[in-house]
């Protein structure tokens, strides 16, 4: 190397090092970091998480980072409509999809139809069906409503309920950690333990009351082998895991999941020192009785974000009915399809959308494909800030969910779309559909749904190229 151009990297190397000694010097006498880079104070003390049970705290959503972005979803060019419309044209026309299909493309911010293609007819959703159920939740109940599983003192002292309020999720013993964190059945025991003990008793008769729902357990629709298959569990208002005999397992599915959850219930007590005198019996909560022990739910917008990102058909269910009683019906199947139209007509959607359960599973239901883009399309929506976990627990094509299975978005003319879709996904015999929303390539957030109910096989491929061709228009 020439004595030149030594020198001149010795050089280098010594300004390099002065800079990084000043810079470092820099930063330990203005307190520079990450957040100043990013105009945000750092947080002066780490902040506990508070306890369960404990007052919800607002929903914090994508909200305040969009409105600091410099183009603001929706501000690019809408997409060519005569490109995209013949490539939609050409894909709807394969056999796959059936003789029955309906497609629509819109505009999230304007409401613009892009695309449209027997838009407005009423398909069987399969699971899309979730789209509406949730969405409907969170504009009833609000996002940081959380579901109460309560013991209360029964008719004498010495007796105790109790109490399901509609959380199929609740924690039994067996239960491993999850997201959204559970309710626990263990917990309830030893706070229903500590309040008995307090009154000196530590035998009690325990009863569960599970009147919080009401007609039939099975929705209409229903076969015969979605129980035992593991679909789903009979919907009861007190429900432990789900139903499931093995927290870890789709199946076996429990014939009676009231009476299941109260006896793992009372020899959890036993754990903590009370005795139950005498078998388990269903029974009805005295009114305003003293509340001796409770759990609470994850908040409404977390439980909305675990049904759509797994298709949770029990906690759908669940939530179908819980609207009911916000909305003044039945909280039966009957009374949860009344106050969806009701809660759909207040907010402009309720044409084409008529329901017989809230998960889907019911070949019964009809929603029109701009039934579901347009409540998609509330999702995005500032205006709309109570439905915003619908965007966020739609699932993500490659990624997450039913989407993130290995089988989706895995041809060569859909792979190349993996991660730029988020999407509900419906499955039933000969039923596909496909639901979500994409920001096309000029920066255009567009929303979408693709249903075909007269399927000869599958049609998720096909609907996977569907949703791609929207993803890079």
């Amino acid at each position: 190397m020439a004595r030149h151009d030594r020198w001149l990297m010795l050089t280098t190397l010594a300004v390099l090092q002065a800079l990084t000694i000043v810079t470092g010097v820099y930063a330990m006498t203005t307190d520079f970091s990450l957040g100043a880079l990013t105009r945000q104070s750092p947080p002066t003390k780490p902040t506990a998480s508070p306890p369960e049970g404990s007052p919800s705290v607002p929903v914090v959503t994508s909200g305040p980072v969009l409105a600091q972005l410099s183009v603001k979803p929706g501000d690019g060019p809408l997409s060519t409509k005569g490109t995209l419309t013949r490539q939609l044209t050409h894909a709807l026309g394969d056999e796959a999809l059936g003789n029955r299909v309906g497609a629509v493309v819109l505009d999230a911010v304007t409401g613009e139809r892009i695309f449209a293609a027997n838009a407005d007819t009423p398909i069987v959703p399969a699971s899309t069906t979730k789209i509406i159920t949730c969405a409907v939740a969170l504009a009833s109940l609000g996002p940081d409503t959380r579901l109460s599983t309560r013991v209360v003192q029964g008719p004498k002292p010495d007796t105790a309920v109790l109490v399901g309020g509609g959380d199929p999720l609740i924690a039994g013993p067996s239960a491993k950690p999850g997201y959204p964190k559970q309710a626990s059945l263990a917990t309830l025991a030893a706070r229903t333990a500590a309040t008995l003990k307090s009154q000196n008793i530590r035998k009690i008769a325990l009863s569960y009351d599970s009147s919080l729902f009401v007609g039939p357990a099975v929705p209409p629709g229903w076969k015969p082998n979605y129980i035992p298959d593991g679909e789903a569990a009979p919907v009861h208002a007190l429900t432990m895991d789900e139903g499931r005999q093995d927290p870890r397992n789709k199946q076996p599915r429990v014939s009676n999941p009231p009476q299941y959850a109260a006896a793992a219930f009372a020899k959890l007590l036993a754990k903590q020192g009370i005795t139950v005198s005498r078998s388990v019996r269903p029974g009805k909560a005295p009114a305003g009785a003293t509340e001796l022990g409770r759990v609470d739910s994850a908040p409404l917008y977390s439980l909305v974000e675990h049904t759509l990102t797994h298709s949770d058909n029990d906690m759908a269910e669940a939530l179908l009915r819980l609207v009911a009683i916000k909305e003044g019906q039945q909280a039966s199947v009957e009374g949860g399809a009344k106050a969806v139209i009701a809660v759909l007509q207040r907010l402009g959607v309720a044409q084409g959308v008529s329901l017989t359960d809230g998960s889907g599973l019911s070949p019964r239901n009809r929603i029109s494909p701009t039934a579901l883009a347009k409540v998609i399309a509330m999702s995005s929506s500032a205006s709309q800030p109570n439905l915003h976990a619908i965007a966020s627990g739609m699932p993500i094509a490659g990624f997450s969910g039913t989407l993130g299975n290995g089988r989706r978005f895995t041809g060569s003319d859909s792979r190349g779309q993996v991660g730029l879709v988020r999407a509900k996904t419906g499955t039933l015999n000969n039923v596909n559909t496909l639901a979500g929303m994409a920001t096309t390539k000029d920066g255009r957030l567009v929303t979408f749904a693709f249903m075909a109910d007269r399927v000869p096989v599958t049609a998720e491929p096909v609907l996977d190229r569907l949703a791609a061709i929207v993803a890079r228009s």
